[in-house]
């Protein structure tokens, strides 16, 4: 099948990969375009899980206020160079964390961010709820890992689903990115504030 230049663009309008990305995509799918970008999608992962390692010790600090004035939150996003911190794909990306913040509310950037003490004190209750409902005890270890995972979910950042396409979650966004971007980018810190909290 012939790949023709329009859709070679309509599939780098979609997804934002190279030229030449895009071409060998729509090559290997045989012109599939749901294909093409599942293809594309693999190897973005696979591209942004080497560049994991690099140092990113440049960035964006970003504050959003929410309108009406009562919300706000900074949020610091690192990239490898200024020149990737300048593009306006990168302080799209850091708008949209730190919009998708204050919307949600997580608790912690990653798992291993979320405090002992919370994880414990959800597992105690799921435990507890699980007990008083009569449940065997070798299924309760199953409820409470089940239950986990959706308080994960939800209040994790990356695990939570981006607000502005709840079919990805944040990690599948920022890994877009990094792979669009071609550098390590990584959610460093955030605060969140609210009036009278």
């Amino acid at each position: 099948m012939e790949i023709t230049a329009k859709t070679v663009k309509e599939l780098r309008d979609k997804t934002g990969a190279g030229m030449m990305d895009c071409k060998n995509a729509l090559k290997e799918a045989n012109g599939d375009m749901e294909k093409a970008i599942e293809i594309l999608r693999k190897k973005g992962i696979a591209k942004a899980e080497k560049k994991a390692s690099r140092e990113a010790s440049d960035g964006l600090v970003e504050a959003y206020i929410h309108p009406g004035g009562k919300l706000g939150v900074l949020v610091e996003i690192n990239c490898e160079t200024d020149f990737v911190a300048n593009t306006d794909d990168f302080k799209v990306f850091v708008h949209d964390i730190a919009m998708h913040i204050a919307a949600t509310n997580p608790i912690a950037i990653d798992r291993e961010s979320v405090p002992k003490e919370v994880i414990e004190k959800e597992e105690r209750i799921y435990r507890e709820q699980a007990q008083e409902s009569g449940k065997p005890e070798h299924i309760i270890d199953r409820i409470v890992s089940g239950k986990m995972e959706k308080f994960f979910a939800e209040n994790v950042l990356l695990e939570q689903p981006f607000i502005k396409d709840p079919d990805k979650t944040v990690k599948d966004y920022l890994t877009e990115v990094i792979a669009k971007l071609g550098e390590n980018i990584n959610i460093r810190r955030f605060t969140r504030y609210r009036i009278g909290e």
